[in-house]
């Protein structure tokens, strides 16, 4: 991986400019659409990510991985460790494809059995993961395990421990230890419900319940967990990805609020909320580090189904990016529901290589920074009394005929990421512009957005709303300009911080 541009600093307030340092970083000399700072597959594909867990130090998370794509099919289970989110070591293949006859290896989820329930000793690892059985390819659930602390699973039986009750959606099995009833729990994705199951060895599993969705599509890749709001009071919160499209709504990660009582969940609403308007964070998993209850971490696939293999980044042999970990919270609002609000992992401060600053710059129209970059995190405070539309270009050309916009329609209310004048994999030009709601009687916006090669996450305000979109840039197109339409603005303590992990 390859070192990033770091550009001399610059000042946008000549009158009071303050002096930053400067990078003597060389121009990268061979420019490429590596991630600077964002896990990137190593070659041919990677997709969904299973939930991490941490174990010894260190969280280990495992993907799907394709070494033959993009000419042969079958996922296969890849290993990587972390100590901080944001520094991965490649572990290699821990389940392997195609070495029994129940197919490849899907989604699942992986657990340690700290009490030895399985019986494969006390501390070692379990995953439940969905196979293609070879009598038709039904979905069914089979167990693998590890006693090498997960560097390698053993199959444990040809034989499903989750067999297909006779749906054709059966699958992304997700465990979790239920301490109110000690017992392990999983739920499956079944089309457009999740089902429940329990189990106290993981081998022998009984059904108990279900949750019913709608117009929200097929769900996948469920997810159920406990947190402590803000306001002390412990909610459950039940998510799965979804597609939401046919009415209007994100292609990600919806989740309700609400209480389960081991057996049942039950909603607060039967609408559910989204933890990302953008179109690329899909297959998400929540996850911790088993010391707090009231803040888990995030993390998703950035692509898309629609167009999953749409990507020049296939010229260097790959495809596969992961979005960076969050940290969620969970917040009381003012109308007295709970909601989710994500921030980027804090350990992300640890890679900024070189900061610009600029004090208060008012726009009236456009106004270009004199910085460029395409791996770094912008932030700034924007107000005004009166105007349409005010925001951001990023990655944008010389000519300024090319940029991605990330802004707030304040005469609409809405936020929004638009892509439609950069580089983007959707085809159809339908996937252009994602957006989420804002109250226009609000004069001001605080934005956090990360920017990488492929990739612009946007974090609004207290982060209910984030975005999170591929993008497919020109290489050389790296410019940073201010812009509003219908009325002038002052974007106060902007920043940008241009960021690299070691050793790319």
């Amino acid at each position: 991986m390859l070192l990033v541009l770091a550009v001399a600093c610059y000042v946008a307030n000549e009158k009071d400019s303050k002096q930053e340092e400067k990078s003597t970083d060389p121009k990268d000399p061979k420019p490429s659409y590596r991630a600077a700072y964002h896990l990137n597959s190593p070659d041919k594909w990677k997709n969904d990510p299973q939930k991490p867990i941490y174990m010894d130090g260190k969280f280990h998370y495992y993907y799907l991985y394709n070494k033959d794509y993009p000419d042969g099919n079958g996922t296969e289970w890849r290993h990587v460790t972390s100590t901080d989110l944001v520094h991965w070591k490649d572990e290699g293949i821990a389940i392997p494809k195609y070495t029994n006859k129940n197919g490849d290896p899907w989604t699942g989820s992986v657990v340690i059995d700290e009490n030895n329930t399985a019986g494969f000793g006390k501390g070692a690892l379990v995953a439940i993961v969905t196979q293609p059985s070879a009598d038709g390819g039904k979905q069914e659930q089979y167990l693998w395990y590890s006693q090498d602390r997960g560097k390698s699973f053993t199959s444990y039986s040809e034989k499903p421990v989750m067999s297909n009750p006779g749906q054709k959606d059966f699958r992304d099995p997700k465990i979790i230890w239920d301490k109110q009833s000690n017992r392990w729990i999983t739920l499956m994705a079944e089309g457009a419900k999740i089902g429940f199951y329990e189990s106290s060895n993981l081998k022998d599993w009984t059904y108990i319940g279900q949750f019913e969705t709608h117009n929200i599509g097929i769900v996948e890749c469920p997810d159920l967990f406990p947190i402590q709001a803000n306001d002390g009071t412990t909610k459950w919160v039940l998510g799965a990805s979804a597609n939401g499209k046919a009415y209007g709504k994100p292609n990600t990660y919806a989740y309700w609020i609400g209480n389960f009582d081991g057996n049942q969940f039950t909603a607060d609403k039967s609408e559910p909320q989204w933890l990302d308007y953008g179109f690329d964070w899909y297959g998400a998993v929540t996850f911790d580090n088993g010391k707090s209850s009231d803040k888990r971490y995030a993390l998703a696939w950035m692509n898309n189904w629609d167009y999953a293999n749409n990507t020049p980044t296939l010229k260097e042999n790959f495809n596969g990016t992961d979005s960076i970990v969050r940290e969620i919270t969970l917040q009381k609002q003012s109308n007295n529901e709970y909601s989710l609000l994500s921030q980027p992992v804090q350990t992300l401060n640890n890679i900024v290589q070189t900061t610009e600053t600029f004090n208060d710059i008012k726009v009236d129209s456009t106004k270009t920074l004199k910085a460029e970059g395409d791996s770094y995190v912008m932030e700034a405070d924007i107000s005004w009394s009166d105007l349409a539309n005010v925001g951001v270009r990023l990655r944008e050309s010389d000519d300024k005929t090319r940029h991605i916009d990330v802004g707030v329609k304040a005469d609409e209310g809405y936020t929004y990421v638009n892509r439609g004048n950069t580089g983007q994999p959707d085809e159809s030009r339908r996937l252009l512009e994602s957006k989420a709601p804002f109250d226009n009687a609000k004069k001001n916006v605080h934005l956090k957005i990360f920017v990488d090669k492929t990739t612009i996450e946007v974090f609004v305000d207290d982060g209910k709303v984030v975005y999170s979109n591929e993008v497919f840039p020109e290489l050389n197109d790296k410019g940073i300009s201010l812009f509003t339409e219908g009325g002038t603005a002052h974007f106060n303590n902007v920043t940008i911080k241009h960021l690299q992990t070691k050793g790319k």
